[in-house]
């Protein structure tokens, strides 16, 4: 009799088993996998059309610019790096973008530190106020922003862009940073201090390491708001030589706004080191956003 009831039990875990991939069939994942699909197709589109443009002629795109390419030529992306010095853009948006990722991820990690782990007067109105900074967007403080750089003389320079991205950017980066860091226990740093380290130890050798999620988090989304802040860039940078590569995109638009090839070729000379650090590095958006979401 028990023989009888394991092989019946046996039985009935393999068709389990065997029927698991149809019981999980279903239409109503069908239908989401084919909107997102087409969602998928609409943004993936734009992007390939002007990548195939950018390898034709400005006649060749006024005359059909939805066929395929069938002789490429490279001449948009010679002039693009011969006349317009796209490559000396790059270099200027290097030292800006790197620049501010490095003073966000700084002055951010202390200052989410403190508000994780220290309990002082007027901490709430600190977090509150940090919370209310979001709502402010950089057009509402352009022209504050404006007289101070001007009266400071760092017009045209890539300091006068560095330091309003850092200061709009750090109110995001405190709120994730402090979100995940409230949630390492407290017994690595009682540990740590019964070793003789002091709080600059403990940020650095433990609290870093360990928060390491939400400062890659932090770094990509600085790197692509500050890589793509054309309203900043274009205010404070006249001078061509410290012009990023946002602002010169504009530059080419408004001077050679016939030179579609041209444009299409700019574009995907701005647009593919953002894909690139996005597909490289986006597995970390996802978990330092979510990392200190759930407490336990």
């Amino acid at each position: 009799m028990a023989k009888d009831l394991a092989t019946t039990k046996a039985k009935n875990l393999k068709l389990k088993k065997s029927s698991g991939p149809i019981e999980q069939f279903s239409i109503g994942k069908v239908f989401i996998h084919i909107v997102l699909l087409l969602w998928a197709s609409t943004t993936v589109f734009p992007l390939i059309w002007v990548m195939n443009n950018s390898f034709k002629l400005k006649e060749t795109i006024l005359v059909d610019s939805f066929s395929l390419v069938k002789e490429p030529v490279l001449a948009n992306y010679i002039t693009a790096f011969g006349r317009m010095k796209i490559g000396t853009a790059y270099m200027n948006s290097l030292i800006i973008s790197g620049s501010v990722v490095l003073g966000v991820m700084l002055f951010g990690g202390l200052a989410s530190y403190i508000l994780a782990r220290y309990n002082f007067k007027g901490k709430i109105v600190v977090h509150s106020m940090v919370m209310a900074a979001l709502l402010f967007p950089a057009f509402a403080t352009i022209v504050p922003v404006f007289t101070m750089l001007y009266n400071a003389g760092l017009m045209n320079t890539h300091i006068g862009v560095i330091l309003p991205q850092i200061a709009g950017n750090m109110a995001f980066a405190i709120i994730i940073m402090v979100g995940f860091m409230s949630t390492i226990p407290m017994e690595l740093e009682e540990a740590a201090v019964v070793e003789g380290c002091g709080a600059w130890q403990i940020f650095w050798k433990i609290v870093v390491p360990i928060s390491k999620p939400s400062f890659a988090t932090v770094a990509i989304f600085t790197f692509l708001w500050s890589y793509n802040d054309l309203f900043l860039q274009k205010i404070i940078i006249r001078k061509t030589q410290v012009r990023p590569i946002c602002a010169l995109l504009d530059t080419i638009k408004s001077q050679y706004g016939t030179d579609y090839g041209l444009m299409c070729a700019s574009v995907i000379l701005v647009v593919v080191p953002v894909l690139i650090v996005y597909l490289f590095l986006q597995k970390y958006i996802i978990k330092g956003l979510t990392a200190g979401a759930v407490k336990g």
